[in-house]
């Protein structure tokens, strides 16, 4: 049974997500909050395997709250997912760098909302191929930062080649065409990297990749 969390301060969107979830009989929604200071008491007390989260809330936002989360190890298994009616904007970003899944618009259609929960459920990150490429397109463009990535000393030289590809929007399939290896292959040097360097998933592995210099705008 997948457990979920809604943390959204509309009452409204919070019963209408959990009359979709509730229905499905591998998923249970176990409790509900309307702003972060109570959906992170509710974290800790229920250990959901899935918290969506509202992105713009009163007493803490959803980007901290998803910090903490992340920050917190006794809560390693939660999975956050963001919630937004703007679509993938600045506040998406800083999101997923404090620690997001992923990220779902408010008026996503139910079966893709249903979807989404198991994916987070997975562990897989909630950013399809051309998600990365749009934040890449957005956000790259600023300066980097040297120093403020980690050390990629741990890579293999076949796991920093994977990473690279992955940071310039490639899937899987298409890292492994570029590699010749076997798109299985492609998947455990991606799952690797984002052990070595402690990222909870594709997402802030392809941000670890810039921030470190390890890709570079013009590579694009």
């Amino acid at each position: 049974m997948i457990r979920v969390l809604l943390v959204d301060d509309q009452p409204l969107l919070r019963s209408g997500f959990r009359a979709l979830l509730d229905v499905e009989g591998d998923i249970e929604v176990v409790a509900e909050a309307g702003d972060g200071a109570e959906g992170l008491a509710l974290v800790r007390e229920h250990l959901p395997d899935v918290a969506l989260v509202d992105i713009r809330m009163p007493v803490i936002d959803g980007i901290e709250t998803t910090r903490r989360i992340a920050d917190d190890p006794a809560l390693a298994r939660v999975r956050v997912v963001i919630l937004t009616n703007y679509g993938f904007d600045e506040y998406v970003f800083d999101a997923l760098r404090a620690g997001a899944a992923g990220f779902l618009v408010k008026d996503i259609v139910p079966e893709d909302l249903v979807h989404a929960v198991r994916v987070a459920a997975r562990g897989d990150a909630l950013l399809a191929p051309s998600i990365t490429r749009k934040l890449i397109d957005r956000y790259v463009t600023q300066p980097l930062r040297p120093g403020t990535g980690p050390g990629l000393e741990a890579l293999t030289n076949r796991e920093r080649e994977a990473v690279a590809l992955a940071a310039q929007g490639l899937s899987n399939d298409q890292i492994a065409d570029r590699m010749v290896i076997s798109p299985m292959t492609a998947k455990t040097h991606i799952n690797r990297a984002m052990t070595k360097l402690h990222a909870r998933d594709r997402a802030q592995l392809v941000i670890l990749a810039y921030e470190s210099g390890l890709v570079a705008p013009r590579d694009r």
